[in-house]
């Protein structure tokens, strides 16, 4: 009896990370201090030195049961996208830049290719935000998982100037709401989806008009990245107030953890165009509009609040990053919390 017989394959994963390490290069900054394979990643914080009051901002999050569809469609090379957002997005919502990443696989068998593929996703996200990935961890557990399944979880870490941490406490009345486009379900909701549609090739391959695509291109169109949006209104000198990332619990939960007591946030839902994905998924499962809201982005994946006086040129910022923004709302004094209308 040896290891491999117990049912983890060593050299497998040697080779896992062999193959990983094309992908992983392209993501490397200036201030990484160690190459993949040792312990632990080192980041050099010399060029952050002249903040301030350098503050490190976190986030760590996983890609939740959107995986199966990943297993069901036999699809890896995006998922990893998805791993990233979720934290990064995080790290900018607070006004940080994402500085590394570090990911963690948990698979049933280590298929080298198939490692490979997921690593490639983490690697195009940590490009897509301008973050090193200097570490990570890929463990074989046979018996725990199934040896066709895996799980996927990240750890990213940041740096903001205190002085520019998002907060909401300058939250005022009349201050404007804008909202930067999804590319559809993101990485949220998903029990609720496998619920909704049928979960089998057939289903997943069906073509849908209003979708231009089929089911499964578009629940697993991968998770925008608002790195590259927060820091472009950023150096065009404009002064972002509060910030909402919008993930699980959709508007309604996640809205009101940007604001300060004595404000409410104001929506209007017909001041932007909600993807067909949505609809289609209310109309098929039957879900009221609340719950819709109350789940998913619905299409808008990040929500700024700036000054009245600043809205064009935020605008035109989110635009010159390649994203899609809409005003959605303003800010009212009110009880805390969210009203759309």
């Amino acid at each position: 009896m040896d290891y491999k017989n117990a049912g983890v394959d060593i050299e497998a994963g040697y080779q896992s990370v062999e193959l990983m390490k094309e992908h992983i290069k392209k993501t490397m900054r200036p201030e990484v201090l160690t190459n993949i394979g040792g312990f632990s990643g080192a980041f050099s914080m010399e060029k952050f030195k002249d903040m301030e009051k350098p503050t490190l901002v976190s986030g760590t999050d996983g890609v939740g049961t959107k995986l199966k569809l990943a297993f069901l469609m036999d699809k890896h090379d995006t998922i990893g996208i998805d791993c990233v957002a979720m934290c990064v997005n995080d790290i900018a919502c607070a006004g940080g830049e994402p500085l590394f990443f570090l990911d963690y696989i948990a698979c049933g068998k280590n298929v080298p290719e198939k490692i490979a593929e997921i690593v490639k996703g983490v690697a195009e996200g940590c490009s897509q935000s301008n973050a090193a990935l200097i570490g990570g961890e890929t463990a074989e557990m046979p018996g725990f998982y199934p040896e066709d399944e895996y799980d996927l979880a990240g750890f990213a870490v940041g740096v903001v100037d205190e002085k520019d941490l998002i907060t909401g406490k300058e939250l005022c009345p009349e201050d404007v709401l804008i909202g930067i486009a999804s590319s559809g379900v993101h990485s949220n909701g998903f029990s609720l989806v496998r619920k909704v549609f049928e979960m089998s090739k057939e289903s997943l391959e069906t073509y849908y008009e209003e979708l231009g695509m089929t089911l499964g291109e578009a629940l697993i169109a991968p998770t925008r990245i608002y790195v590259k949006a927060l820091r472009s209104i950023k150096e065009a000198g404009i002064r972002v107030k509060a910030c909402s990332h919008i993930t699980g619990g959709g508007f309604y939960e996640n809205i009101p953890r940007m604001l300060k007591d004595g404000v409410k946030a104001t929506v209007k839902k017909d001041s932007y165009p909600i993807p067909p994905i949505f609809t289609l998924m209310a109309n098929t499962g039957n879900i009221e509009e609340q719950m819709m809201y109350n789940t998913y982005n619905m299409g808008i994946g990040m929500i700024v609040a700036v000054n009245p006086d600043d809205v064009d040129h935020t605008m035109a910022a989110i635009r010159a990053a390649g994203e899609t923004p809409y005003v959605i709302g303003q800010i009212e004094a009110g009880e805390k919390g969210v009203e759309l209308c």
